[in-house]
């Protein structure tokens, strides 16, 4: 994933969002293999190939009521001349031989059309006369009659490669008869914390400590992706330790993910032993939260390194590191749905950089969708990102947004699977 010459490393200036996010987009490409699921366990894997109908949807014409079909030449534009019914078409019945002109036949919704009836009533807008029934007046040519091949026709692109497949994706490979696909693999994602203060929660956090919350949070996001976690502990503050769970990470996994340890501390080992191992492009992308961003290569495997406040190693996971994961996972539409909300209060930022805070949405007196941010948001209050039902984007071109001005909302169920 090279990026040379670019402005984003090795501390030069701010390099904005959007062409950073572009850069990573176009430079990372597939790297898991394809391999072939049932249909039925196939709900969230990306599809590895295109689908091609091998037959039509319906593959004949057929009723799409309960009712009687019938020529339409035969039909007394007054509705008052009977035709016999001769026979019984139900579905999966087709009518055994041809059928004539002058009759009417008896059709259930699903059953085969025969060739020459070309309309169909239904049965409460029939009069029945002894073996007879008598249409109504005004039908038009062709009503309640589905056509071969109307919903999917034989040689149809139905599934493109690089589709995240969900259950109606699903239902139309089967309406083809396909019965297995070729899907990517889970990427194999290893994740670990660095800081000598982090304890597990299962562990005493004595004085100077804190539990470690990202590793958690991280996993759970990778999960949410279709990833196959590793999960490495944490990792004290010492480059050999690091150095050597990097290098035993990369042979076994295609994503590694770390939280701390990117910036430019005294203590902030994993930018240098990335760098001892592979190739690093240290990323000062011109947003808050989460400036310093690592991304990087070690062997096969994606390095993705996360700053380390709780509220920034969520939304910079969200908004870097889940595109790039997807894009490994041979996804290719990595975007993350936005809609436009209006602002609850006025609000300001720096003016030349991209900022996501933690937000609540809801419905105001005039039905228009309204957003508010929380008093408290900082880098380390995760309670607000729990509370939050998505990030309010805050464009880089503007310094003061005011109260009922439009702006883009992520909601995290768009992100966060």
């Amino acid at each position: 994933m090279p990026l040379e010459n670019d402005r984003l490393a090795h501390g030069g200036e701010l390099t904005p969002f959007e062409v950073g996010l572009k850069l990573l987009i176009e430079r990372v490409s597939c790297r898991t293999e394809a391999e072939t699921r049932p249909l039925a366990s196939c709900l969230g894997r990306v599809l590895a190939e295109d689908v091609i109908a091998k037959r039509s949807v319906p593959p004949h014409d057929n009723s799409a009521v309960d009712g009687y079909a019938v020529h339409f030449g035969d039909l007394d534009p007054d509705g008052r001349v009977g035709l016999p019914v001769t026979a019984r078409i139900a579905a999966g019945h087709p009518l055994d031989r041809p059928a004539k002109p002058g009759e009417a036949f008896r059709i259930f919704t699903g059953a085969v059309v025969p060739d020459g009836p070309d309309t169909i009533f239904m049965e409460e807008d029939a009069t029945l006369d002894g073996g007879a029934v008598i249409p109504p007046a005004g039908l038009k040519q062709g009503s309640n009659r589905r056509l071969k091949g109307e919903d999917v026709a034989e040689g149809d692109t139905i599934l493109k490669a690089g589709t995240k497949l969900r259950p109606q994706d699903l239902g139309v490979a089967a309406s083809v008869g396909v019965c297995s696909l070729s899907v990517r693999k889970p990427p194999r994602a290893a994740v670990f914390s660095t800081g000598d203060e982090l304890r597990d929660p299962s562990a005493e956090a004595e004085r100077g400590r804190v539990f470690d919350a990202n590793r958690f949070s991280v996993m759970a996001l990778l999960e949410g992706l279709g990833c196959h976690v590793t999960d490495l502990g944490i990792l004290a503050d010492d480059p050999a330790t690091i150095r050597a769970a990097l290098d035993r990470a990369s042979a076994k996994h295609r994503v590694i993910v770390t939280s701390g340890g990117v910036s430019r501390g005294e203590e902030d080992h994993v930018k240098s032993c990335v760098e001892a191992l592979g190739t690093l492009h240290f990323w000062r992308l011109a947003i808050k939260p989460g400036r310093p961003v690592a991304l990087g290569r070690i062997g096969r495997a994606t390095f993705i390194g996360l700053p380390g406040n709780p509220v920034a190693a969520m939304v910079t996971f969200m908004m870097i590191a889940r595109p790039a994961i997807l894009r490994l996972s041979g996804l290719k539409d990595v975007s993350a749905p936005r809609y436009r909300v209006r602002t609850a209060e006025p609000l300001r930022k720096r003016k030349g950089r991209v900022e996501w805070r933690p937000a609540t949405v809801a419905s105001s007196v005039d039905g228009v969708s309204e957003a508010r941010c929380f008093a408290n948001s900082g880098s380390g209050i995760l309670t607000s990102m729990a509370a939050a039902d998505g990030l309010l984007e805050l464009p880089e071109h503007v310094a003061a947004i005011e109260r009922g001005d439009l702006v883009d909302f992520i909601p995290f169920h768009g992100v966060l699977g």
